[in-house]
C-alpha cells in the first residue's frame, strides 16, 4: 500500500506537500528566533544556549536539537527526492517543449526547480558556515553564535549568498504553500484567493525577516 502510494504521482505529491508544510514551520520558527539578534549578543547566544538544553534532564544535551536535525533532514531529503522524481516522470510524459508557455504561468511556479537548487545548495553552505564552521570568515568561535553571525554578514559574499537564497526561498514558499493545499485538498474555488493571500504574506514576512538580519550588520544595526 505505501510503496503503491508512493509509486503514484499524487503520492509523490502528497510527501512534497507534507515535507514542504515541515520545514516551512520550521523556517517560521526559525527566522523568529533569529531576529532576537536584535535584541544583543546575551539574548542571542542565550537562545542558541537554550536550543541545546530543551527538554532537559530528561533528555541529554542537545538530544531535542539532533531529533528536530534528523527530521528536517529527511523532510528535505524526501522533498528533494520527490521533486526530481516527479521531474523526470513529467519530461518523460512530454520529451519535446511546448511550443508556447503557459501565459499564467507565474514566476515563482517557473522558478521552483532553479529555486529549490539554489536553496538546497545554500543549506549545505549555511550548515558549514554557521553550524560545522568548515567555511567560516575569520575563524568559527564555538558558543558564540552572535560574534559568528556578525562575521558571516560582515563579508560581501556573505551577504550576496545568504539574500539570493532568501529571495529564492520566498518564491519557493509563495508557490509550494498554495500547491501544497491543493495537493492535501483543502483548496477550493472559493478558497483559492485565501490560500494564495495567506501564501503571499507568509512569502514577504519570512524573507523579510530573514534578510533583516544580514541588513543589521550592513548598516551596523547588529554590532
Amino acid at each position: 500500500m505505501t510503496r503503491t502510494m508512493w509509486d503514484s504521482s499524487v503520492g509523490k505529491k502528497t510527501v512534497m506537500a507534507v515535507s514542504g508544510l515541515i520545514m516551512l514551520g520550521y523556517l517560521v520558527v526559525h527566522m523568529l528566533g533569529n531576529l532576537k539578534i536584535f535584541f544583543g549578543s546575551d539574548e542571542f547566544n542565550r537562545y542558541a544556549h537554550w536550543l541545546r538544553t530543551i527538554g532537559e534532564p530528561f533528555l541529554h544535551y542537545e538530544w531535542a536539537l539532533w531529533i528536530i536535525r534528523v527530521v528536517l533532514v529527511a523532510a528535505v531529503v524526501a522533498h528533494a527526492v520527490s521533486a526530481y522524481q516527479l521531474s523526470r516522470r513529467d519530461i518523460r510524459a512530454r520529451p519535446t517543449k511546448y511550443v508556447h508557455k503557459k501565459p499564467r504561468a507565474s514566476y515563482a511556479t517557473r522558478t521552483m526547480r532553479w529555486g529549490g537548487i539554489i536553496l538546497g545548495l545554500f543549506i549545505v553552505w549555511h550548515i558549514l558556515d554557521l553550524t560545522t564552521g568548515t567555511v567560516h570568515p575569520d575563524g568559527f568561535q564555538s558558543g558564540r553564535p552572535y560574534q559568528n553571525v556578525i562575521d558571516t554578514f560582515s563579508t560581501w559574499y556573505g551577504n550576496v549568498i545568504y539574500i539570493v537564497a532568501m529571495l529564492a526561498l520566498g518564491l519557493h514558499v509563495r508557490h509550494g504553500f498554495w500547491s501544497a493545499a491543493q495537493t492535501l485538498g483543502v483548496g477550493s474555488r472559493t478558497r483559492d484567493r485565501a490560500f494564495k493571500t495567506i501564501a503571499n504574506v507568509l512569502a514577504l514576512v519570512l524573507t523579510a525577516g530573514f534578510i533583516a538580519v544580514p541588513v543589521g550588520v550592513m548598516t551596523g544595526v547588529v554590532s
